[in-house]
């Protein structure tokens, strides 16, 4: 279980680091994420500076650190952790698929967002609109495995589970 606190641990840390490192930016990257249509993807990029465009375009970088990090703890638990063994084979199956998946689709969101953001792109509606779609998968699927972990913790706790979040 090291492997799986390690991996936890380094997410948290990037994600808040980067959290931290991203706050000037107004609006935030997650309205940049969800930005379907060129149009709406420049109307944020416009009310960033220079700077602010710098600052957003260097996070990228990290934020593949963040989700290795992420991807690997998801993995990781669902197939270490015994509440997950413990509970219905589609949780221990699927679970450990999610969040690589989803940090696939973060991956692919920040190649795209790395071409849109270097220099102005009208032409190509469609890869702003497969940007936020990769977004909105990811942003989906975190909160899927977060539904995933609390149905593991109740199957693993019930009635005559020895697998409960305080007895594996």
């Amino acid at each position: 279980m090291r492997a799986v606190w390690l991996s936890g641990l380094l997410a948290l840390v990037t994600f808040a680091g980067l959290a931290w490192y991203l706050a000037p930016l107004n609006p935030g990257v997650v309205a940049l994420q969800f930005a379907f249509t060129p149009q709406a993807f420049g109307e944020i990029i416009h009310q960033w500076s220079p700077d602010d465009l710098q600052r957003y375009r260097r996070h990228l970088l990290v934020d593949y650190i963040l989700l290795a990090a992420y991807g690997l703890f998801g993995y990781l638990l669902a197939r270490r952790a015994a509440f997950f063994r413990a509970g219905a084979p589609f949780l221990h199956r699927i679970g450990s698929w999610v969040l690589p998946l989803a940090a696939i689709c973060d991956a692919l969101e920040n190649a795209l967002h790395a071409w849109l953001t270097e220099v102005p792109r009208f032409g190509v509606p469609a890869i702003y609109a497969a940007s936020a779609s990769f977004s909105a998968f990811k942003w989906a699927l975190i909160i899927g495995f977060g539904l995933l972990l609390v149905l593991a913790l109740i199957r693993a706790d019930g009635p005559g589970s020895t697998a409960g979040p305080g007895r594996n």
